[in-house]
């Protein structure tokens, strides 16, 4: 590739639009452009790079055992109310309407299409197991797009579904998946974290989670510093070593003037007492239901957790009126002493003593409230957000809190959607069964912007040599010297001649230009081919990821790149160092 005769629009300010490192690289280095809020163009090197990633995604999967199909966009919109999921989904769909005015949907995943298909063509226990993936863009309404490919309205992923005839055989197909995944994001020069994860409006027992670790990521987790635990926050489990004994703990509650302190932060300086004295009490309405949630002050309720211990479909926080109802206060002053509804309490909360909580009325507070003693509590649960500096669930370590890019998710949907959608085989027994199913996902757009995120520097991307839109770029100095023109056609032919992919800067512009591009692109290896260094019968060979400079003599240049490139090669294998 000629870079005169390549569409590469390199960019030398950083756009307003990008937030985050990777976003700012892939406009400047000329690899996408912005469409529109969360569309993109992708530009020649960045579809070079992007069909490397599908590349590695579908060999993997096919190494694994799993048969590649094409299914729909374009879904009915009467097979995604069959689970119910029409409505939950209702937000993040985009819905068109055909000529008759039947309403369809544009696949944000495939879940319902691909079990449908499955009902129609297994029948037997002799057809199982089946694992079936697609590499396809999915089209998502999102409420906020960000961060260039991180969060898009439509982005292209991996989706992939096993079927097996019980729980055995579905475990087996879940852990080869994961161990694909473990390739997949070796391969492609990734140090993803494993993490256990909620499932969500997917459903089913468990599920893990492939982040990328990075300060910009949307996505919070906690890891154990002393053993292999690690979740997302939606997920995460934690405890506390000691339950905490404030001030005035043997005293009954007393009631204290508050006048216009709502927030945990005005009520703790008011008390000067640190925020986790407090016990925050929420209203929520569960399945139609009041019902209070506690946790500390220095905490929030997780939703997910609070949902899964009520058992809920439905869960959302009280209005002011039915806070008012409820509490007989305004919102901010709510207490759980007193209270007739369920109280569900944070776990972290039991042998709380000395709390400060709201009195149930206008411009008032308790203090010295102990929870076991005071309160009428329903059920201890886990239902706040893990935070920095607890306890492991799993051991006697302290968790850390980290930020992430999720780019893959693994999950175990049991018989969710084969029962709902009549994915039904015949066993020995001649007993009909649902399929014991299982759901694989990689963010292929995603995965790609994460390598850049997690590999770059001030100068620019930092490519794997795995996925690189080229694998090494010859650039020519001065395209006035005759010499050099010459050298560098002839290492270009070379490299092209041993299978090495070659982005040749032949251009009519300064060598500190061509530098700065040079960086800026990041492929793994330059070779700069100047007068300089031929007089001396050399050239200069780059190693990006290091910085390191080599002088070569131009007749073991070839050989000399190629042997670089294998090691760069090998060191994204799985096991490779």
């Amino acid at each position: 590739m000629r870079w005169s005769r390549q569409l590469i629009p390199t960019l030398r300010e950083v756009p307003q639009e990008a937030e985050i490192p990777s976003h700012q690289l892939m406009l400047r280095a000329g690899l996408i452009r912005k469409l529109g809020a969360g569309l993109y163009t992708f530009l020649p090197l960045g579809l070079r790079a992007l069909r490397k990633v599908e590349r590695i995604v579908r060999e993997e999967m096919n190494r694994a055992g799993a048969l590649e199909i094409l299914m729909p966009a374009l879904h009915p919109k009467e097979v995604w109310e069959q689970t119910g999921r029409y409505e939950l989904l209702r937000d993040v769909m985009f819905k068109v309407k055909d000529r008759q005015q039947r309403e369809m949907v544009l696949g944000p995943t495939h879940e319902e299409i691909v079990t449908d298909l499955v009902a129609h063509e297994v029948s037997s226990y002799r057809q199982l197991p089946v694992n079936l993936y697609q590499i396809q863009t999915k089209f998502r309404d999102e409420i906020r797009p960000r961060f260039g490919l991180m969060r898009a309205k439509e982005f292209i992923m991996k989706d992939g579904y096993s079927f097996d005839a019980d729980l055995d055989g579905a475990e087996k197909s879940y852990r080869s998946m994961y161990e694909a995944y473990q390739r997949v994001f070796q391969r492609c020069g990734l140090r993803a974290k494993i993490v256990e994860a909620d499932t969500g409006a997917m459903g089913g027992s468990s599920s893990h989670e492939f982040m990328v670790l990075a300060d910009s990521g949307e996505d919070g987790l906690v890891e154990c510093d002393a053993c292999s635990y690690a979740a997302n926050l939606e997920r995460a489990e934690s405890v506390l070593r000691s339950a905490p004994s404030f001030a005035d703990a043997e005293k009954d509650p007393e009631k204290i003037a508050t006048p216009g302190l709502r927030t945990v932060e005005e009520v703790a300086g008011f008390f000067q007492s640190p925020p986790a004295r407090l016990i925050k009490t929420l209203i929520y309405v569960a399945d139609g239901k009041p019902v209070a949630a506690l946790v500390p002050g220095n905490r929030d309720v997780n939703e997910i957790k609070l949902r899964r211990a009520l058992g809920a479909k439905a869960l959302e926080l009280a209005d002011a009126a039915t806070i008012a109802r409820v509490t007989g206060a305004p919102v901010g002053f709510a207490g759980p002493v007193g209270l007739s509804i369920p109280l569900v309490v944070d776990a972290k909360l039991r042998g709380y003593r000395g709390a400060v909580t709201g009195a149930n009325e206008a411009d008032a507070h308790l203090r010295s409230v102990d929870i076991e003693r005071d309160v009428k509590v329903t059920e201890f649960a886990d239902i706040s957000f893990a935070i920095e500096g607890d306890g492991c669930p799993r051991c006697a370590g302290t968790l850390r809190a980290k930020r992430g890019v999720e780019v893959g998710h693994v999950f175990k949907l049991g018989t969710k959607y084969s029962e709902q959608l009549g994915a039904l085989y015949l066993g020995e027994d001649g007993q009909k069964r649902p399929c014991v199913m299982g759901c694989y996902g990689i963010g292929v757009t995603r995965t790609l912007q994460a390598v850049i995120e997690q590999s770059h520097d001030d100068n620019g991307i930092i490519w794997p040599a795995t996925i690189a839109p080229a694998e090494v770029e010859v650039l020519l100095i001065n395209e006035q010297h005759a010499a050099s023109v010459e050298t560098a056609g002839k290492l270009v032919e070379g490299l092209k001649n041993v299978g090495i992919e070659v982005l040749f800067d032949e251009r009519a512009e300064r060598p500190g230009v061509k530098f700065k591009d040079a960086d800026l692109l990041g492929l793994p290896l330059r070779i700069n081919v100047g007068e300089r260094g031929l007089a001396k019968g050399s050239i200069e060979l780059r190693a990006r990821h290091s910085g390191e400079t080599l002088v070569v003599p131009v007749e073991s240049a070839v050989e000399t790149a190629c042997a670089r490139l294998a090691e760069l090669k090998r060191a994204c294998a799985p096991g490779g160092e």
